[in-house]
């Protein structure tokens, strides 16, 4: 038996030697339209996602990753690794010429690849393309070209050509054959890779999934626990290639979403009632699941309640790829990779979040076409440029402010520490034509 343990021993050791010695390769798996409350490894029992409590159960799981509440201000900051206030501009854009992590992975000899939604560009030519924005390749919805349903019967853009699908495919697991090939090509030609899924999965519609019994039923929160147990399925799927090609060993995977749960969908979750918070600034707008894993490299079974911000993703894949540095003009992120190691790091002290989705709205309300909005948060406390401030664990709903008048002392002291935090940052958009912009305000 200890010959037995020794001979596993030093096949770990002789296999994660082999894996240091090979470039890290990259999947950054971003689902859209889900929060903390829909996975069964941050403790709901509604919902069914076992691949991704594997990850979660052999790497690190952390408890306060913040994105911005919307699809497009979330994918600009990740790409970009600085707040929006810096260089937002509207819905559907990413700014052109900004650099994004695509570009620096490529410009390091990386094949990078996208796949599923974009929701980048538009129609007028505002906004970025995959290839500008550094992707060899793609397969994707919400392009200039796609102009049909995102799931059954799907309309997808393929490297700039609109493909012909068979009747009754599924826009999903298009996406992901894509991204199988992809990963596949690169582990025979031995090419490290860097591939970037924002699945479009679980945004609504929420129509019957390929898992779902009855393609017939008409139930959105039932056909929506469905699509999240399918979408767990897809994670689970490209992990097996990963595994199949032998790439596995020196492959980072990361997965998160973009923003919280749509608000027409309420879930249970230890023992209360979480309403979808996608669109709103609150806790469940932003708080998302983040879960990384590395056999071999990520020590297993970590749970991390540090401060994380869509702004230090860039910054830290560059870190675990071993990449030079990108120097990034305004950049707000740092990097979270020693705590991934099972290290100290250096911890956030607050999160800056800066919302405007729509800025040239006609119409500004506190959801989609949201008036433009700074905030400041710690762990417990979040303060907005109008002043307000509230205690987050004890008043998740910011349904009442906290009264200046009647303040605790770690309020004052909050309240102190956010406002420089919000001082320093620009009073307003950097990207967003302010003439354009009238009435705003809560």
């Amino acid at each position: 038996m200890k010959l037995l343990t020794v001979f596993a021993f030093l096949t770990l050791l002789a296999s994660a030697m082999i894996a240091a010695d090979r470039p890290t390769n990259v999947l950054l798996i971003m689902a859209d339209d889900v929060g903390f409350e829909c996975f069964s490894s941050y403790g709901s029992e509604e919902y069914s996602t076992p691949r991704l409590d594997a990850l979660a159960e052999e790497g690190i799981r952390f408890e306060n990753c913040h994105s911005t509440p919307l699809c497009t201000p979330s994918r600009v900051n990740l790409m970009s690794g600085k707040s929006n206030v810096f260089n937002y501009s509207d819905f559907n854009v990413y700014p052109k010429g900004e650099p994004t992590f695509a570009n620096h992975f490529k410009q390091s000899g990386y094949a990078t690849a996208v796949a599923g939604k974009w929701q980048l560009v538009m129609p007028d030519g505002r906004g970025t393309t995959p290839n500008e924005a550094g992707f060899d390749t793609y397969c994707l919805w919400n392009t200039p070209l796609t102009t049909r349903a995102r799931y059954w019967d799907p309309s997808l853009e393929q490297n700039g050509t609109l493909l012909e699908l068979p009747e009754g495919s599924y826009g999903p697991d298009v996406c992901t054959d894509f991204l199988v090939d992809f990963i596949e090509d690169c582990a025979d030609s031995n090419t490290p890779f860097l591939a970037y899924y924002p699945m479009i999965l679980v945004h609504n519609p929420f129509p019957p999934a390929p898992n779902t019994a009855d393609k017939e039923r008409d139930d959105d929160k039932r056909n929506f626990i469905d699509m999240v147990n399918y979408m767990d399925a897809l994670v689970g799927r490209l992990v097996d290639t990963l595994e199949a090609k032998g790439v596995r060993e020196n492959t980072l995977v990361i997965f998160t979403s973009d923003n919280g749960t749509n608000d027409v969908l309420t879930s249970e979750f230890e023992g209360t009632q979480i309403r979808g918070g996608k669109g709103y600034t609150k806790d469940h707008g932003t708080r998302v699941p983040l879960v990384m894993n590395w056999p071999g490299t990520i020590p297993t079974g970590q749970v991390n309640d540090d401060l994380i911000a869509f702004s230090d993703f860039f910054p830290t894949i560059v870190d675990a790829a071993q990449l030079p540095p990108k120097a990034i003009a305004d950049g707000d992120g740092m990097s979270f990779w020693p705590q991934c190691l099972g290290q100290e790091g250096r911890k956030r002290e607050w999160v800056y979040g800066y919302y405007f989705p729509r800025p040239y709205s006609k119409k500004f309300d506190n959801k989609y076409n949201h008036w433009e909005v700074r905030y400041a948060r710690d762990k417990r406390y979040k303060l907005y440029n109008t002043g307000a401030l509230y205690d987050t664990v004890n008043d998740v709903l910011e349904t009442s402010a906290v009264d200046p008048e009647r303040a605790t002392t770690a309020a004052k002291q909050a309240r102190k520490k956010l406002q420089a935090v919000l001082d320093s940052y620009p009073s307003q958009g950097q990207a967003v034509d302010q003439e354009r912009v009238v009435g705003v305000g809560p």
